[in-house]
C-alpha cells in the first residue's frame, strides 16, 4: 500500500507589525505614519492616495506628518475603504489624541 503524501502548511513566523514599524520609523506609530506606510507599500503617490481617501493632497500630507489628526469616524471609514479592521485605525486615532494631550497613556481597543 502506497502512502499518500499530504502537504503540510508551514506557518509563517508571527511578526508583530506595530513594533517593527515603530522601530523602522524611530518613533511611536501614529495613524498618519500607518497611512504613509500603507501608501508607500502600495507605491502610490500622495496625490493618488489622497484621492482614494477622498481628501486633498495637502490634508494627507499634514496627517502623515502629524500636523493634523483624524476623527474616529473617519478613521473607521478609511479602515474599511483600505481593507483593514476598523479597530486598528480607531486605536491609532485615539492614541494620537492621547499623545497630543500630553498624557502618558497607552490606548487599547478591541472589536465588540
Amino acid at each position: 500500500m502506497a502512502l499518500k503524501k499530504t502537504a503540510t502548511k508551514r506557518r509563517a513566523p508571527s511578526v508583530k507589525a506595530r513594533p517593527l514599524l515603530e522601530e523602522l520609523m524611530g518613533q511611536p506609530l501614529s495613524l498618519g505614519g500607518f497611512l504613509e506606510a500603507i501608501r508607500m507599500g502600495e507605491e502610490q503617490s500622495l496625490t493618488a492616495f489622497a484621492a482614494r481617501l477622498g481628501i486633498a493632497r495637502g490634508n494627507l500630507c499634514d496627517i502623515e506628518k502629524g500636523r493634523r489628526r483624524v476623527s474616529l469616524d473617519r478613521a473607521a471609514a478609511w479602515a474599511k475603504l483600505l481593507g483593514y479592521a476598523d479597530w486598528q485605525f480607531v486605536a491609532l486615532a485615539l492614541q494620537d489624541e492621547v499623545r497630543a494631550a500630553g498624557l502618558k497613556l497607552k490606548v487599547s481597543v478591541k472589536a465588540a
